[in-house]
Parts: C-alpha cells; sequence; structure tokens
C-alpha cells in the first residue's frame, strides 16, 4: 500500500571560441569534436643565386621581425563549429536524444522536445538526472524504460477510464491549494491522499494487481497534471525543483498486522512502478494514523527507494497533527486548507479533492 515515488542541466553548450591565432596548434571542444587549427603553407619565392646568396649572407633582423609578425597575424584562424544534431552536448541534449529516438516521446503530458528551447522537456529531463544524482547512463537507461512502460501503459488513457466504485471510492484523491494557475510554481501544492483505512474489502481493492495499478497510475497522473508542467515557463536544476507532490497515507481503522498476500504484492508492485516512471516528484510522504506494526512497508520502501527519498517519508501515529508540518510553505496558512481530521479548517477530501472516474 505504500507508494512512494523516487528520485531528478543547463541549456546546450556554446562551442568553444577559437585558440589565438599566435599557437601554433590549438584544440576547441564542441561536444566530443576536435578543431585542430590549419596553418596556410608558405609559397615560395624566386630569386637568383646572387639575391639568395647576398641575403644568407648579411640578413635585415627588422625586416626578418616585421615579415614574421605578418604572417603570424594573416594566419588562418582555426574555424569554431558546432556538434552535429545526432552527436550530445550536454547531459540534457544526449537524454533528449534518447527520447527523440524513440516511438514514444510522452511523459507526464508533456511532448518532449529540445530541452534548449522548450522548458516542460527540461523539467522532465533534468528530473531523470536528479533520480540518478547526475550519472547520464543511468538516468538514460531510466528514461528509456519510463517510455517502454508509457507506450505499453498509456496512462494519459486511463485519466478517461472509470473504476469500479465499489472498490475504489473514497481511497484516493488529489487536493490543489494556492494559486493553481501561477506561474510560480512555489505558490501552489498538490497533494494526494491515499485512504487506506477506507478499504472495506481487501481482496476486492487488491485482489486484481492490473486493475489496482492502473487506479494508482491515474490517482498519480492527476496529480502530476496539477503541477502544470505543459505550460511551466521556470526551468530546474540539481538543486531547485518546485514541481513536486505531497503525499499523505492514511492508515486509520487499519487493524491487520501483517497484510494478506495479495496486499504485500500490490504494495511491492506499486513502489517499483512509481520509483521507474515518476522520479523526483516527491516533495514529502506523510504516513499518518499508522499502527504500531507496520514495518514490512518499510522493510519494501528500502529495498526500492534511494535512501535520500527515504529521509522524506514522515511516520506519524496521530494524523490530526499533519496541518502543523506546513509552516514552511509558501501558500499561506497551507496547514488550515487541510480537513479537520487532519488538523485543518478545510472542508473533507470528499468535497474538495477529486477522485479518478468511478462508476
Amino acid at each position: 500500500m505504500a507508494d512512494p515515488v523516487v528520485k531528478e542541466t543547463s541549456a546546450a553548450e556554446a562551442p568553444a571560441a577559437p585558440a589565438p591565432a599566435s599557437a601554433p596548434e590549438s584544440v576547441a571542444k564542441a561536444a566530443d569534436t576536435t578543431l585542430t587549427a590549419a596553418q596556410e603553407p608558405a609559397t615560395a619565392v624566386p630569386a637568383d643565386k646572387t639575391a639568395t646568396t647576398a641575403e644568407t649572407a648579411a640578413p635585415s633582423a627588422a625586416p626578418a621581425t616585421a615579415e614574421t609578425g605578418a604572417a603570424e597575424k594573416t594566419e588562418t584562424a582555426p574555424a569554431a563549429t558546432t556538434a552535429k544534431p545526432d552527436e550530445p552536448s550536454t547531459p540534457l541534449h544526449e537524454l533528449w536524444l534518447v527520447a527523440s529516438r524513440h516511438a514514444h516521446k510522452e511523459i507526464w503530458g508533456v511532448t518532449l522536445a529540445d530541452p534548449a528551447t522548450h522548458v516542460p522537456s527540461q523539467i522532465v529531463l533534468q528530473k531523470y538526472l536528479n533520480a540518478n544524482d547526475g550519472d547520464v547512463v543511468k538516468a538514460r537507461d531510466q528514461l528509456n524504460s519510463t517510455l517502454d512502460w508509457r507506450a505499453k501503459t498509456k496512462p494519459l488513457e486511463l485519466l478517461e477510464k472509470s473504476f469500479a466504485k465499489a472498490k475504489f471510492e473514497g481511497l484516493g484523491y488529489v487536493t490543489t491549494h494556492g494559486d493553481g494557475k501561477a506561474e510560480n510554481p512555489e505558490q501552489r501544492e498538490v497533494f494526494t491522499w491515499n485512504i487506506y483505512g477506507a478499504v472495506k474489502d481487501m481482496n476486492e481493492t487488491f485482489g486484481v494487481l492490473e486493475e489496482f495499478i492502473e487506479w494508482r497510475v491515474t490517482l498519480m497522473e492527476q496529480a502530476v497534471h496539477a503541477l502544470n508542467l505543459t505550460t511551466a515557463t521556470q526551468a530546474i536544476t540539481a538543486d531547485h525543483d518546485p514541481y513536486k507532490i505531497i503525499q499523505v497515507h492514511d492508515y486509520k481503522t487499519i487493524s491487520f498486522f501483517r497484510p494478506p498476500p495479495k496486499v504485500k504484492q500490490a504494495s511491492t508492485e506499486t513502489i517499483k512502478v512509481l520509483a521507474l516512471a515518476y522520479p523526483e516528484l516527491l516533495k514529502e510522504k506523510f504516513f499518518v494514523n499508522v499502527p504500531a506494526l507496520m514495518g514490512f512497508m518499510y522493510g519494501l520502501m528500502k529495498l526500492f527507494v534511494a535512501a535520500k527519498t527515504i529521509k522524506k517519508f514522515h511516520p506519524m501515529s496521530n494524523g490530526g497533527a499533519l496541518a502543523l508540518e506546513f509552516g514552511e510553505s509558501k501558500v499561506e496558512n497551507l496547514g488550515q486548507l487541510l480537513p479537520a481530521e487532519y488538523g485543518g479548517k478545510g472542508e473533507s477530501l470528499a468535497v474538495q479533492g477529486t477522485e479518478t472516474k468511478l462508476e
């Protein structure tokens, strides 16, 4: 039942400036292309033997120096070139080349394009770098796997799918607080709420693994789309990324100490999917009204979730204290906007939240 999101640089690099003309040989880097300075061969000047003998016997220091200087000044300087279109020039460009060659080019509603000129693509691709601590090879592999997964799963189509009300009603919500349309993403907070304590029948809700995963992915897609990545205008870096989601898992009324096999299987698969396909989208994750014995959940997380992400997890035995956790948010009085059962003064999740389509 736990489904944390795991972990993500700049515009394309300009070609290096040409080396000074006086250097006999210079190297300018543009991606992996090496440029060597070209030197013009000296032009032979015919002269008779007498002139040659006299010039050799009594060389003129001043003319020789001037002649050398002139030669240096007129020497052809190396021309700077840019990387070929199919050669990566930056880590982001390398990821873009991976995406451009894939049959499926969409992630989180963003149709990927050159990150040097398309901010939404820069955000998506940078998250893959951040998720892998800047390791381009790992980021490239994860990006390619995500594209494969999205091509097969079709999450955008799942947004239009209706799920069984008897199995999923009241179990998941997305709420947006602050200015949901603001260009500044820091003026907005997006939450996903998983109310697992409201599960009526464990076997019904978790029994069909594929159905449960599709439902959970749909909820995640709704939250990601609330970040408005497709119209984003602010790029992110390795150190600053406001396009993230707060997750709350409520386990109130759950009485089991050892989860049924189907629940454990669903938890394991959900963690794997979200870790693969939704990197660096987790801001904070709160486990509220947690039973005393749920060590299995944290054990699963440690198998698939990076240590720096585990630090974002906050187990709380009292869900009513959740509102006190958001004093540093740039959304004014965020805690007070939460429902009363979480310590706020806002309306219930059923009123202010959005569920997946149900039938």
